[in-house]
């Protein structure tokens, strides 16, 4: 089972000892997902926490002009999964594929909860996680409204380099809010100045 990166994922927030090492591995299931497979799907209730091993998924929803909007991305170490969905137990209104062939591991609500429960040092492990995440939101949404879509752009670049290989221009400027073509414009004239 791919558990070693999650337990390291994990020590480096809060070092687990033997037992909440053993747990981690009996309730985290690894899934192996092809590339274009989904594991959430628009109108189901995401019941699963994901965190990627090995592989690249975009989460994103599909306007009423089927106009994909990419969310997030997700790399190795990284979770991802429609917290809203999650947490209120609500029908999703986001995708969840994969970009790449990839491993996963993935716990169901109620062992998280239990975990919380029986071992506290997770509920402080995922309140980082969670409040991780909700800054990485707020640095997105005041960028999206306070920034040029070529400053976007270079943040982008600058602070996930590791994904120009990974993911094609059409998800990154759907990432961004632009067109492929203005995103092509951008890029140009970055080259030419």
């Amino acid at each position: 089972m791919e558990t070693k990166l999650l337990i390291e994922y994990f020590n480096q927030l809060l070092p687990l000892n033997e037992e909440e090492r053993s747990i981690v591995e009996k309730v985290f299931k690894e899934r192996r997902i092809k590339r274009r497979q989904f594991i959430l799907q628009e109108g189901d209730v995401c019941k699963l926490n994901t965190f990627v091993v090995e592989g690249c998924f975009k989460m994103y929803m599909v306007d009423a002009n089927g106009k994909e909007h990419n969310l997030q991305f997700a790399i190795e170490n990284w979770w991802i999964g429609d917290i809203g969905s999650f947490h209120t137990e609500q029908p999703s209104k986001l995708y969840i594929e994969a970009i790449e062939n990839s491993i996963i591991l993935q716990i169901k609500k109620e062992d998280q909860l239990k975990l919380f429960v029986e071992y506290p040092k997770f509920n402080r492990i995922f309140r980082v996680i969670t409040e991780n995440a909700l800054v990485s939101t707020q640095r997105r949404i005041l960028q999206n409204i306070s920034s040029t879509a070529e400053e976007r752009y270079l943040d982008f670049m600058q602070r996930y380099p590791h994904f120009f290989n990974r993911i094609s221009n059409v998800q990154i400027a759907s990432y961004l809010g632009v067109t492929p073509e203005f995103l092509s414009t951008i890029r140009k004239r970055l080259v030419t100045s």
